[in-house]
């Protein structure tokens, strides 16, 4: 473990900030029946229509307007999501992945001490 990583702030637990204690007990179909319509999130950060400046670099071109979110394809809301690697134990893909993390991040403190 680098001794970098331990000046870094401590990660907030999400949990531990955000989860009370209910002062009352609710069961689950009384929280269904008090709100049937749940507001959907949209998938993409900027709405239908919406001048995207920058895209067009163009001279005497249109200007490029976003679309709706069910015009572009599945993969293209996954692909910000981290790879998960599955546990294949000794040797495996995650832990090849790991280690070479964990080399690429000490190659980098060594090289940040050596300018020091």
């Amino acid at each position: 473990m680098s001794f970098l990583r331990i000046l870094q702030r401590p990660p907030v637990c999400s949990l531990c900030s955000a989860r009370r204690l209910a002062t009352t007990a609710v069961s689950r179909a009384e929280t269904s029946k008090a709100s049937p319509a749940t507001p959907v999130t949209p998938l993409s950060s900027c709405a239908q229509d919406t001048v995207l400046t920058g895209v067009n670099y163009r001279k005497g071109q249109p200007p490029v307007l976003a679309a709706a979110d069910d015009a572009y394809p599945e993969w293209l809301w996954t692909i910000l999501k981290p790879k998960v690697y599955p546990d294949d134990g000794p040797g495996g893909k995650a832990e090849r992945v790991k280690r070479r993390i964990e080399n690429k991040q000490r190659i980098k403190d060594r090289n940040f001490m050596s300018t020091q």
